[in-house]
Protein backbone atom coordinates (compact mmCIF):
# COMPACT_ATOMS: atom_id res chain seq x y z
CA UNK A 1 0.00 0.00 0.00
CA UNK A 2 1.63 3.24 -1.13
CA UNK A 3 1.04 6.71 0.32
CA UNK A 4 -1.71 7.62 -2.16
CA UNK A 5 -3.61 4.42 -1.37
CA UNK A 6 -3.15 5.05 2.34
CA UNK A 7 -4.73 8.50 1.99
CA UNK A 8 -7.56 7.07 -0.09
CA UNK A 9 -8.51 4.52 2.55
CA UNK A 10 -8.05 6.80 5.57
CA UNK A 11 -7.33 10.49 5.05
CA UNK A 12 -4.34 12.32 6.43
CA UNK A 13 -6.56 14.45 8.69
CA UNK A 14 -8.18 11.31 10.14
CA UNK A 15 -4.76 9.79 10.75
CA UNK A 16 -3.55 13.00 12.35
CA UNK A 17 -6.45 12.89 14.82
CA UNK A 18 -5.71 9.26 15.70
CA UNK A 19 -2.00 10.03 16.10
CA UNK A 20 -2.76 12.90 18.48
CA UNK A 21 -4.89 10.63 20.65
CA UNK A 22 -2.22 7.93 20.73
CA UNK A 23 0.54 10.37 21.67
CA UNK A 24 -1.16 10.92 25.02
CA UNK A 25 0.04 7.43 25.96
CA UNK A 26 3.37 7.08 27.71
CA UNK A 27 6.13 6.13 25.30
CA UNK A 28 4.13 6.70 22.12
CA UNK A 29 6.02 9.16 19.92
CA UNK A 30 4.60 10.73 16.78
CA UNK A 31 6.58 8.34 14.55
CA UNK A 32 5.44 5.26 16.48
CA UNK A 33 1.84 6.46 16.46
CA UNK A 34 1.91 7.12 12.72
CA UNK A 35 3.41 3.69 12.01
CA UNK A 36 0.80 2.02 14.18
CA UNK A 37 -2.12 3.82 12.49
CA UNK A 38 -0.76 2.91 9.06
CA UNK A 39 -0.39 -0.70 10.13
CA UNK A 40 -3.95 -0.77 11.46
CA UNK A 41 -5.34 0.64 8.21
CA UNK A 42 -3.34 -1.80 6.11
CA UNK A 43 -4.28 -4.90 8.09
CA UNK A 44 -7.95 -3.89 8.27
CA UNK A 45 -8.14 -3.30 4.51
CA UNK A 46 -6.30 -6.55 3.85
CA UNK A 47 -8.78 -8.48 5.98
CA UNK A 48 -11.84 -6.75 4.51
CA UNK A 49 -10.66 -7.40 0.96
CA UNK A 50 -10.55 -11.13 1.68
CA UNK A 51 -14.22 -11.20 2.68
CA UNK A 52 -15.39 -8.32 0.47
CA UNK A 53 -13.29 -8.34 -2.73
CA UNK A 54 -15.22 -5.42 -4.22
CA UNK A 55 -14.86 -3.11 -1.25
CA UNK A 56 -13.73 0.38 -2.17
CA UNK A 57 -12.17 3.19 -0.12
CA UNK A 58 -12.54 5.02 2.15
CA UNK A 59 -12.90 3.32 5.51
CA UNK A 60 -15.67 4.83 7.60
CA UNK A 61 -13.68 4.23 10.78
CA UNK A 62 -10.98 2.05 12.26
CA UNK A 63 -12.27 -1.23 13.66
CA UNK A 64 -10.73 -4.17 15.48
CA UNK A 65 -9.59 -7.05 13.29
CA UNK A 66 -11.73 -10.15 13.42
CA UNK A 67 -8.62 -12.32 13.49
CA UNK A 68 -4.89 -11.80 13.34
CA UNK A 69 -3.54 -10.91 9.89
CA UNK A 70 -0.26 -11.92 8.32
CA UNK A 71 2.26 -9.17 7.65
CA UNK A 72 5.90 -9.59 6.69
CA UNK A 73 8.66 -7.19 7.65
CA UNK A 74 8.93 -6.24 3.97
CA UNK A 75 5.25 -5.26 3.89
CA UNK A 76 5.67 -3.28 7.11
CA UNK A 77 8.72 -1.46 5.73
CA UNK A 78 6.88 -0.46 2.55
CA UNK A 79 4.01 0.79 4.70
CA UNK A 80 6.03 2.65 7.34
CA UNK A 81 8.48 4.30 4.95
CA UNK A 82 6.37 4.81 1.82
CA UNK A 83 6.70 8.61 2.04
CA UNK A 84 10.30 8.86 3.21
CA UNK A 85 13.71 7.40 2.56
CA UNK A 86 13.42 3.68 2.28
CA UNK A 87 13.65 1.97 5.65
CA UNK A 88 15.00 -1.53 5.96
CA UNK A 89 13.04 -4.66 6.75
CA UNK A 90 15.06 -4.87 9.94
CA UNK A 91 14.03 -1.33 10.95
CA UNK A 92 10.39 -2.24 10.32
CA UNK A 93 10.80 -5.35 12.46
CA UNK A 94 12.23 -3.27 15.29
CA UNK A 95 9.27 -0.89 15.01
CA UNK A 96 6.86 -3.83 15.27
CA UNK A 97 8.71 -4.98 18.39
CA UNK A 98 8.33 -1.50 19.88
CA UNK A 99 4.62 -1.35 19.06
CA UNK A 100 4.17 -4.70 20.77
CA UNK A 101 6.12 -3.53 23.82
CA UNK A 102 3.79 -0.52 24.02
CA UNK A 103 0.77 -2.83 24.07
CA UNK A 104 -0.58 -1.63 20.74
CA UNK A 105 -0.25 -4.96 18.91
CA UNK A 106 0.35 -8.64 19.52
CA UNK A 107 2.38 -10.62 17.01
CA UNK A 108 3.00 -14.30 16.54
CA UNK A 109 5.74 -15.89 14.46
CA UNK A 110 5.24 -19.52 13.44
CA UNK A 111 8.67 -19.92 11.89
CA UNK A 112 7.65 -18.71 8.46
CA UNK A 113 5.32 -15.72 8.74
CA UNK A 114 4.33 -13.11 11.31
CA UNK A 115 0.67 -12.66 12.21
CA UNK A 116 -0.38 -9.41 13.87
CA UNK A 117 -3.36 -8.62 16.05
CA UNK A 118 -4.39 -5.03 16.80
CA UNK A 119 -5.11 -4.47 20.48
CA UNK A 120 -8.24 -2.55 21.55
CA UNK A 121 -7.55 1.19 21.60
CA UNK A 122 -10.51 2.78 23.45
CA UNK A 123 -9.60 6.37 22.59
CA UNK A 124 -9.91 5.55 18.87
CA UNK A 125 -12.59 2.84 18.90
CA UNK A 126 -14.84 4.77 21.27
CA UNK A 127 -13.71 8.40 21.26
CA UNK A 128 -15.04 10.49 24.10
CA UNK A 129 -17.88 12.77 23.12
CA UNK A 130 -17.05 16.47 23.46
CA UNK A 131 -18.11 17.64 26.86
CA UNK A 132 -20.73 20.32 27.02
CA UNK A 133 -19.16 23.61 28.07
CA UNK A 134 -19.65 24.36 31.74
CA UNK A 135 -22.06 27.22 32.31
CA UNK A 136 -21.28 29.76 35.03
CA UNK A 137 -23.50 32.19 36.89
CA UNK A 138 -22.86 35.30 38.97
CA UNK A 139 -23.89 35.01 42.58
CA UNK A 140 -23.35 36.36 46.08
CA UNK A 141 -20.62 34.79 48.19
CA UNK A 142 -22.11 32.25 50.60
CA UNK A 143 -19.83 32.03 53.65
CA UNK A 144 -21.27 28.68 54.72
CA UNK A 145 -20.80 26.92 51.38
CA UNK A 146 -18.14 28.88 49.49
CA UNK A 147 -15.44 29.75 52.02
CA UNK A 148 -13.31 26.61 51.67
CA UNK A 149 -13.49 26.43 47.87
CA UNK A 150 -12.72 30.13 47.46
CA UNK A 151 -9.88 29.87 50.00
CA UNK A 152 -8.26 27.14 47.91
CA UNK A 153 -8.74 29.28 44.81
CA UNK A 154 -7.12 32.34 46.41
CA UNK A 155 -4.26 30.31 47.84
CA UNK A 156 -2.87 29.82 44.33
CA UNK A 157 -2.08 33.55 44.20
CA UNK A 158 -0.06 33.42 47.38
CA UNK A 159 1.57 30.09 46.56
CA UNK A 160 2.97 31.69 43.41
CA UNK A 161 4.25 34.71 45.32
CA UNK A 162 5.83 32.69 48.10
CA UNK A 163 7.08 29.94 45.77
CA UNK A 164 5.68 27.27 48.05
CA UNK A 165 2.54 25.21 48.45
CA UNK A 166 1.88 26.10 52.06
CA UNK A 167 -0.48 29.05 51.79
CA UNK A 168 -2.73 28.94 54.82
CA UNK A 169 -6.04 27.97 53.22
CA UNK A 170 -7.61 27.48 56.64
CA UNK A 171 -6.74 31.04 57.63
CA UNK A 172 -8.10 32.45 54.38
CA UNK A 173 -11.41 30.64 54.89
CA UNK A 174 -11.74 32.01 58.43
CA UNK A 175 -11.02 35.55 57.23
CA UNK A 176 -13.55 35.30 54.40
CA UNK A 177 -16.28 34.23 56.80
CA UNK A 178 -15.38 37.03 59.18
CA UNK A 179 -15.48 39.65 56.41
CA UNK A 180 -18.82 38.32 55.16
CA UNK A 181 -20.28 38.76 58.63
CA UNK A 182 -19.19 42.42 58.59
CA UNK A 183 -20.14 43.47 55.05
CA UNK A 184 -20.89 40.93 52.33
CA UNK A 185 -22.21 43.17 49.55
CA UNK A 186 -18.76 43.45 47.97
CA UNK A 187 -18.16 39.68 47.94
CA UNK A 188 -19.22 37.95 44.74
CA UNK A 189 -18.53 34.63 43.06
CA UNK A 190 -18.63 33.13 39.60
CA UNK A 191 -20.32 29.80 40.20
CA UNK A 192 -20.58 26.62 38.12
CA UNK A 193 -24.21 25.82 37.35
CA UNK A 194 -23.70 22.05 37.53
CA UNK A 195 -22.11 21.64 40.98
CA UNK A 196 -22.41 25.22 42.32
CA UNK A 197 -18.68 25.41 43.09
CA UNK A 198 -17.13 28.89 42.80
CA UNK A 199 -14.48 29.26 40.09
CA UNK A 200 -14.16 33.02 40.41
CA UNK A 201 -14.23 35.46 43.30
CA UNK A 202 -13.81 39.13 44.05
CA UNK A 203 -13.80 41.12 47.26
CA UNK A 204 -14.51 44.87 47.27
CA UNK A 205 -13.51 46.12 50.71
CA UNK A 206 -14.84 49.49 51.95
CA UNK A 207 -11.85 50.89 53.80
CA UNK A 208 -12.05 52.89 57.01
CA UNK A 209 -10.35 56.29 56.90
CA UNK A 210 -7.89 55.19 59.58
CA UNK A 211 -6.52 52.51 57.21
CA UNK A 212 -6.13 54.60 54.06
CA UNK A 213 -2.51 55.37 54.89
CA UNK A 214 -1.70 51.75 54.00
CA UNK A 215 -2.29 52.54 50.33
CA UNK A 216 0.74 54.84 50.46
CA UNK A 217 3.05 52.56 52.42
CA UNK A 218 5.15 49.50 51.56
CA UNK A 219 2.79 46.98 49.89
CA UNK A 220 4.12 43.94 51.77
CA UNK A 221 2.98 45.48 55.06
CA UNK A 222 -0.61 45.27 53.83
CA UNK A 223 -0.58 41.53 53.14
CA UNK A 224 -2.88 39.66 55.46
CA UNK A 225 -4.20 36.47 53.89
CA UNK A 226 -0.70 35.10 53.36
CA UNK A 227 0.99 36.62 56.40
CA UNK A 228 1.79 34.98 59.72
CA UNK A 229 0.14 37.75 61.71
CA UNK A 230 -3.49 37.44 62.72
CA UNK A 231 -3.85 41.22 62.80
CA UNK A 232 -5.46 42.69 59.71
CA UNK A 233 -3.71 45.97 58.79
CA UNK A 234 -7.02 47.22 57.36
CA UNK A 235 -10.21 48.16 59.15
CA UNK A 236 -13.51 47.90 57.33
CA UNK A 237 -15.82 50.89 57.11
CA UNK A 238 -19.39 50.26 58.21
CA UNK A 239 -22.44 51.18 56.10
CA UNK A 240 -23.39 54.82 56.52
CA UNK A 241 -19.80 55.98 57.05
CA UNK A 242 -19.71 59.39 55.35
CA UNK A 243 -15.92 59.52 55.62
CA UNK A 244 -15.29 56.29 53.71
CA UNK A 245 -13.74 57.23 50.36
CA UNK A 246 -11.74 54.16 49.34
CA UNK A 247 -12.49 50.66 48.11
CA UNK A 248 -9.73 48.08 48.29
CA UNK A 249 -10.04 45.34 45.67
CA UNK A 250 -8.59 42.70 47.97
CA UNK A 251 -9.22 39.86 45.54
CA UNK A 252 -10.28 39.41 41.93
CA UNK A 253 -9.60 36.17 40.14
CA UNK A 254 -11.10 33.54 37.86
CA UNK A 255 -9.79 30.05 37.19
CA UNK A 256 -7.71 30.27 33.99
CA UNK A 257 -9.94 28.03 31.84
CA UNK A 258 -12.90 30.38 32.36
CA UNK A 259 -11.08 33.71 32.31
CA UNK A 260 -11.37 34.67 28.64
CA UNK A 261 -15.08 33.87 28.41
CA UNK A 262 -16.24 35.38 31.70
CA UNK A 263 -13.74 38.18 32.39
CA UNK A 264 -15.98 40.92 30.99
CA UNK A 265 -19.12 39.69 32.78
CA UNK A 266 -17.29 39.55 36.10
CA UNK A 267 -15.86 43.06 35.72
CA UNK A 268 -19.21 44.49 34.66
CA UNK A 269 -20.72 42.83 37.71
CA UNK A 270 -18.13 44.61 39.86
CA UNK A 271 -19.23 47.92 38.34
CA UNK A 272 -22.84 47.23 39.35
CA UNK A 273 -21.87 46.21 42.88
CA UNK A 274 -19.76 49.35 43.33
CA UNK A 275 -22.77 51.47 42.36
CA UNK A 276 -24.80 49.62 45.00
CA UNK A 277 -22.04 50.19 47.55
CA UNK A 278 -22.27 53.93 46.93
CA UNK A 279 -25.69 53.88 48.61
CA UNK A 280 -23.96 52.64 51.79
CA UNK A 281 -20.87 54.82 51.34
CA UNK A 282 -21.94 57.95 49.40
CA UNK A 283 -18.47 59.51 49.25
CA UNK A 284 -16.58 56.63 47.64
CA UNK A 285 -14.16 57.95 45.03
CA UNK A 286 -10.94 55.89 45.10
CA UNK A 287 -10.21 52.36 43.93
CA UNK A 288 -7.02 50.57 45.01
CA UNK A 289 -5.68 47.11 44.35
CA UNK A 290 -2.56 45.22 45.33
CA UNK A 291 -1.01 43.56 42.30
CA UNK A 292 0.15 40.17 43.55
CA UNK A 293 -0.11 37.87 40.54
CA UNK A 294 1.50 39.16 37.31
CA UNK A 295 -1.14 37.38 35.23
CA UNK A 296 -3.60 40.18 35.99
CA UNK A 297 -1.27 43.11 35.33
CA UNK A 298 -2.31 43.61 31.69
CA UNK A 299 -5.97 43.55 32.67
CA UNK A 300 -5.44 46.17 35.37
CA UNK A 301 -3.54 48.45 32.99
CA UNK A 302 -6.23 48.05 30.30
CA UNK A 303 -8.86 49.13 32.83
CA UNK A 304 -6.87 52.28 33.60
CA UNK A 305 -5.14 51.35 36.85
CA UNK A 306 -1.65 52.77 37.25
CA UNK A 307 1.18 51.75 39.52
CA UNK A 308 1.86 53.77 42.66
CA UNK A 309 3.95 52.25 45.48
CA UNK A 310 6.32 49.33 44.86
CA UNK A 311 7.99 46.93 47.26
CA UNK A 312 11.73 46.35 47.48
CA UNK A 313 11.42 42.87 48.95
CA UNK A 314 8.56 41.39 46.93
CA UNK A 315 7.40 41.85 43.34
CA UNK A 316 4.09 43.37 44.41
CA UNK A 317 2.83 46.93 44.15
CA UNK A 318 -0.14 49.19 44.69
CA UNK A 319 -2.30 50.31 41.76
CA UNK A 320 -4.88 53.10 41.73
CA UNK A 321 -7.88 54.14 39.62
CA UNK A 322 -10.47 56.85 40.30
CA UNK A 323 -13.77 55.12 40.97
CA UNK A 324 -15.79 57.40 38.68
CA UNK A 325 -13.57 56.49 35.72
CA UNK A 326 -13.98 52.79 36.36
CA UNK A 327 -17.75 53.11 36.60
CA UNK A 328 -17.87 55.07 33.33
CA UNK A 329 -15.67 52.54 31.54
CA UNK A 330 -16.94 50.41 28.67
CA UNK A 331 -15.36 47.14 29.78
CA UNK A 332 -15.69 45.40 26.41
CA UNK A 333 -13.93 48.21 24.57
CA UNK A 334 -11.24 48.56 27.23
CA UNK A 335 -10.30 44.88 27.01
CA UNK A 336 -10.43 44.49 23.23
CA UNK A 337 -6.65 44.09 22.95
CA UNK A 338 -6.30 41.52 25.73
Amino acid sequence: MDFAQLNAWYSQSQRRTAVSLLMKRVGVTRTRAECFVRLWIYLLVKQLQESQPRIKPPLAKLELLETEVQCTHREAAELFYCDSERGSDRAAGMMLDKLEALGLIKKHFDGNTTAIEIQPIPEILDPAKPQKPVQLQLDNFNPRCDAITVANLLATNYNWMNRNTNAVTYKIAKILRLLASQYSKGMRVLRRCDNLNPVGFYLLYPTATSSEVNFFSVPSKSLHLSSISDIDPFNMALPGDQNCQSVFVRSWMIEPQYLSEYRIDFLEDAQKVLVEMQTDFPNLCDLYTLMIHPGYEKQALALGFHKTNSDRQLSIYWMYLPLDRFLALNIKEALLKL
